[in-house]
């Protein structure tokens, strides 16, 4: 009998922890109306280009193609070596500009002349982007920078207050989003993940961690961004405290319906859904 209870104990102590730990949290009256833009909404990903890359991602020709059809946008930012906000995905700039060097070994004069996939769209900076968005809800993904991720988190806070209107941060890397916690509790925020098995250039440890949302304890996210993939049972565990969910991202040989049914909001690419669903 009392190994029952022991044992009892223990499921019950790691059901507490469990559930502590993959935890949102919950909106403020302002995250709350930031979260109603996003409702039911297709958001265009690194804005509406093309699978050619003739219009190429995360470029101002792919924002104004999504924002004139009516999505939602995300976008992704990181540092240049002078610390300038840019409108850039990968760490490095060889996919998308045949240059064999890190993103932030560059500076911004440099960067600003660099073509995207050999179009005549080079990388924008945060701040070029946003007078031309007026109000299109804006999904900021902030990539993780290190040592530099309050120095991202706080130019980019300052850029998005001044400029944007509609918008809301997102990054893999909770760090981050715990510095939005800390520093700006009224900005709607949002944990990324994956499946551990799908996480790269990370330790398995570090996958577990991030894929399960065992990190949400440091930033209690307000909604999860999750790959569209089988969500493993932490995720469903996390779902069923009724943050906001977010899919990413779907692709014309994807069930489209079936994770609209499932989720707040959407980021899609290479087809082009009606811009609401909800």
């Amino acid at each position: 009998m009392t190994l029952i209870f022991i044992f009892a104990g223990v499921i019950v102590f790691l059901t507490v922890a469990v559930t502590f730990c993959v935890a949102p949290g919950k909106l403020s009256q302002e995250s709350k109306k930031t979260s109603r833009i996003f409702y039911g909404l297709n958001c265009a990903h690194r804005g509406l280009h093309t699978n050619d890359q003739l219009i190429p991602e995360n470029s101002l020709l792919a924002f104004n193609a999504a924002k004139n059809a009516g999505y939602g946008i995300e976008l992704d930012v990181q540092l240049s070596k002078d610390g300038k906000v840019i409108v850039f995905h990968d760490d490095d700039l060889n996919r998308v500009c045949g240059i064999d060097a890190p993103v932030n070994s560059k500076t911004w004069e440099e960067l600003s002349v660099i073509p995207l996939f050999n179009t005549k769209e080079c990388i924008p900076l945060l701040s070029d982007i946003l007078p031309a968005m007026n109000d299109t809800p804006l999904i900021v993904e902030l990539k993780s920078a290190g040592a530099n991720n309050s120095k991202l988190c706080s130019e980019t806070l300052i850029i998005l207050r001044e400029q944007g209107q509609n918008w809301c941060i997102e990054s893999f890397d909770p760090r981050i989003v715990a510095w939005f916690m800390k520093n700006a509790p009224d900005v709607l925020r949002g944990q990324l993940s994956r499946p551990p098995k799908n996480m790269e250039g990370i330790s398995k440890v570090t996958a577990f961690l991030l894929g399960n949302l065992f990190t949400n304890f440091m930033s209690r996210p307000h909604f999860i961004a999750y790959e569209n993939t089988p969500h493993p049972l932490t995720v469903k565990l996390c779902r069923a405290m009724k943050p906001l969910n977010f899919v990413w991202t779907l692709k014309p040989e994807h069930n489209t319906k079936k994770y609209e049914n499932l989720n707040d909001a959407t980021i899609f690419e290479y087809y082009t859904p009606e811009p609401r669903y909800k």
